[in-house]
């Protein structure tokens, strides 16, 4: 079979200089590049020769996750953090300083710069690139304004809130050039070697044609307090809400005052579309992997699910779906099946056996559990399946070591991230869909081409959602919608 390494690229890798010169930032109408040089041109060798990165919304993903996981590196320095809360944001800066003296023991060696804007940040030329750990419906701005600006990203899944936003991101970061990574960290081996393990042998034909996949994940529960509070003095709340539609302040819709726990926002439809999008952007993503069909999505969907506000007598905040069941089925014959009866994870069903995949240890302690964990994190039909090789001329995907790593040192080489945009994008779409198909009462045909529902104007208008104007893609410098 054909050697398939999915790691694209240069064949020589180019460098961040030859990007800078050969950028559409650098020709008229977008933007120009920047007159002072980053850093990470002037040579291996050369003092300077560091990735600096700025981190936009310092929350629980960015402090447990997404910024140690890239501070280890040592030619990278977390120079920049950004954030409309601005407790947050300096507990950001303190986090960054105090996690290099004492990891790193670099006291007193960096000083990191705050923005409450992060637009204002993205100016800066001496900043190489971004990691974006915002509430899902601050994804795709932020994320289109760093490719203009020529920052590299990585972006916290989902990519998206919506397919119209998701769709003009990836054509901007394609436009523009720079390395993008989005947080589908399942297909990296540290943590998870099994997710791709499980997808080389699906794809290598270990358990026949595959016909079906079940996708297990949660729902989440309704609840939160509505009452409307005061807005803390410290939150510009108007900039958090950002495109979304203007509503109350109360705590329960935005993040705790005090520590890092699980968001309310997570829970209101207003910010993102609930554990659909949350945890099937995993998931999901791990589904395409398997069946090689990371660049479309399904032609056909239909779902149902609960919601909590479809009672009349509901009066609690948070509305995301509750219970649910996706059936969606692509070109290729295979029908995925995804909803929280089955186990937490991914199964691979094909005419000569099966294949299950999961973290192992469940979801996170903050996020609601579903399937056993007791469960080996890989499971075949057959034993001997597991202990299979995969030959050097049969199929081998991209191999990535921990998702930030691949991303860092893509930056170096300029070649593609085991995530790339594209990917992200259809893997996110693949949610939307499901989560549009579950407000539609019908079979809904869509085209994976075009990116538009079959003969459906009620379904294709849901695609986009209305923006305050002022927070609109509209607004951004140099997109040209």
């Amino acid at each position: 079979m054909k050697n398939n390494n999915d790691k694209t690229g240069t064949k020589n890798a180019m460098t961040r200089r030859d990007y800078l010169k050969t950028s559409v930032l650098g020709a008229a109408g977008v933007l120009m590049a920047p007159s002072i040089v980053p850093s990470t041109v002037f040579g291996k060798n050369a003092p300077s020769n560091r990735i600096n990165i700025a981190q936009i919304g310092f929350g629980r993903i960015a402090r447990g996750h997404d910024l140690p996981e890239t501070m280890k590196h040592d030619n990278v320095r977390l120079v920049a953090v950004s954030d409309v809360d601005r407790n947050r944001m300096k507990q950001g800066k303190q986090f960054i300083e105090n996690w290099y003296a004492e990891e790193k023991g670099w006291e007193n060696e960096v000083d990191v710069q705050l923005y409450q804007d992060y637009r204002e940040m993205l100016e800066q030329p001496d900043i190489d690139a971004v990691i974006i750990s915002t509430p899902d419906h601050w994804h795709a701005r932020p994320a289109i304004e760093a490719a203009l600006a020529g920052k590299d990203i990585y972006l916290q899944k989902p990519t998206s809130l919506t397919l119209e936003e998701g769709r003009i991101m990836s054509d901007i970061v394609h436009r523009t050039g720079v390395v993008f990574q989005i947080g589908s960290q399942q297909r990296s081996v540290s943590p998870w070697p099994h997710f791709k393990k499980a997808c080389e042998l699906v794809r290598n034909g270990r358990i026949g044609k595959i016909h079906t996949i079940k996708v297990g994940l949660p729902g989440d529960p309704g609840g939160g307090d509505p009452t409307p509070m005061p807005v803390p003095e410290h939150l510009d709340y108007d900039m958090w809400l950002g495109s979304t539609p203007e509503k109350p302040y109360t705590l329960d819709r935005v993040h705790p005052l005090e520590g890092y726990s699980r968001p309310g926002w997570l829970r209101c439809e207003q910010f993102g579309a609930g554990m659909i999008t949350g945890w099937g952007a995993h998931h999901l993503d791990i589904a395409h992997w398997g069946m090689g069909t990371e660049y479309t999505g399904p032609v056909e969907i239909e779902a149902e699910a609960s919601f909590p506000d479809e009672d009349p007598n509901y009066e609690g905040l948070w509305n995301v779906h509750g219970e649910f069941n996706v059936t969606a089925k692509y070109a290729n014959g295979v029908t995925m099946l995804v909803n929280g009866q089955y186990p937490n994870g991914i199964r691979f069903e094909g005419d000569e056996g099966w294949i299950f995949v999961t973290r192992g240890s469940g979801v996170t302690d903050s996020d609601p559990d579903s399937g056993d964990r007791s469960n080996s994190p890989i499971q075949a039909s057959n034993p001997d399946i597991l202990d299979s090789e995969i030959g050097p001329n049969e199929i081998h995907l991209y191999e990535s070591s921990e998702q930030h790593t691949n991303w860092v040192e893509c930056i170096s080489s300029r070649q593609k991230t085991v995530a790339p945009v594209e990917v992200a994008h259809r893997s996110c779409s693949a949610c939307l869909l499901s989560h549009i198909a579950m407000k539609l009462p019908r079979k809904l045909y869509w085209d994976p081409v075009n990116e538009r529902f079959k003969n459906d104007d009620e379904a294709n208008s849901m695609l986009s959602r209305p923006e305050r104007y002022r927070y609109s893609l509209a607004q951004i410098p140099g997109l040209n919608l």
